[in-house]
């Protein structure tokens, strides 16, 4: 079974359908996904770039888009206001729902992802305690160990070379960035299997 390492933030609406897209994506290919949150923001700060929402015309388009690929895919797509927000809570609750190094499950991601996206479009900070409530945390979210684990995550993602989100990541290095990279990812994965097979 080969492993793709999901990078993303909660904060990304393209990592939220990347998300809901994925099973589809890599339909009939054997595979394991690792769900790995990190700080988009400090992405781009490693990259020395900029965010997308940042750019007046680039956000208006991201959105518009966001929204065509939903409506096309059958996916729940509410944009959170404002955006963009703050979204360490949510990340550093993911991080905490497993123990130190080990891996959020798909289940959590999910709660999390849809409590942004999928919801009423209002504050994604609001209502923390039901979403902490269903992910039920096994270490505390706002403890020194969880920040500074996030942060080594984003450490870690950068120096594999990851620059933005969504991002999958193969055992052998190959990096695939974006939505629009999935049936790429599917392609190499089956490459490898037919291969080992």
């Amino acid at each position: 079974m080969q492993r793709v390492i999901f990078d993303f933030d909660i904060v990304s609406p393209y990592a939220y359908l990347a998300f809901e897209r994925l099973p589809s994506a890599l339909e009939g290919v054997s595979h394991h996904v690792e769900y790995r949150p990190l700080l988009f923001a400090g992405l781009l700060k490693h990259w020395g770039n900029t965010a997308p929402v940042a750019v007046a015309p680039k956000k208006a388009w991201l959105f518009r888009q966001c929204q065509w690929i939903a409506l096309q895919e059958g996916i729940a797509f509410r944009p959170p206001t404002p955006h963009p927000f703050n979204p360490l809570a949510l990340l550093r609750l993911l991080v905490a729902s497993v123990p130190a190094g080990g891996q959020p499950n798909r289940r959590a991601v999910e709660l999390a992802f849809r409590h942004v996206w999928a919801r009423d479009g209002g504050d994604a900070n609001d209502a923390l305690e039901a979403v902490t409530e269903a992910i039920a945390p096994v270490r505390d979210p706002a403890g020194a160990e969880v920040k500074d684990e996030l942060a080594a995550r984003t450490a870690d993602a950068a120096a594999a070379g990851v620059f933005g989100v969504p991002s999958f990541r193969l055992d052998d290095g190959q990096l695939f960035w974006g939505t629009d990279s999935m049936a790429m990812l599917a392609d190499a994965l089956r490459r490898k299997q037919a291969h080992l097979g």
